[in-house]
């Protein structure tokens, strides 16, 4: 609900493919993320559920998705949303460079 607030589309919830897997894949306009979406007590704990291993995972998975969610042009990202009790979820864009 927080990304559709935001103006996104959701395409799909937890794709799954060989060697990896995605929480969201969203849309809004040309850009396509792939969310790793981390629900935890607090937001040190959520940001530390987020390594670089299941990163990697994510991003195996949006490789592979990707051609059948992304259209020529658009631009792809791994993006990551934080839930914690009594805070709005927090939304951090481009959280994967490898």
């Amino acid at each position: 609900w927080w990304l559709r607030l935001q103006g996104w589309r959701i395409l799909a919830q937890r794709a799954r493919v060989p060697g990896g897997e995605v929480d969201l894949i969203a849309r809004r306009g040309r850009i396509v993320a792939f969310v790793e979406v981390k629900a935890r007590g607090s937001e040190e704990s959520a940001a530390m559920a987020l390594d670089e291993y299941r990163l990697r995972r994510v991003a195996v998975a949006a490789e592979r998705l990707a051609p059948r969610y992304a259209r020529d042009g658009d631009d792809i990202r791994i993006d990551a949303i934080f839930l914690v009790p009594r805070r709005w979820p927090r939304h951090l864009a481009n959280v994967w460079h490898g």
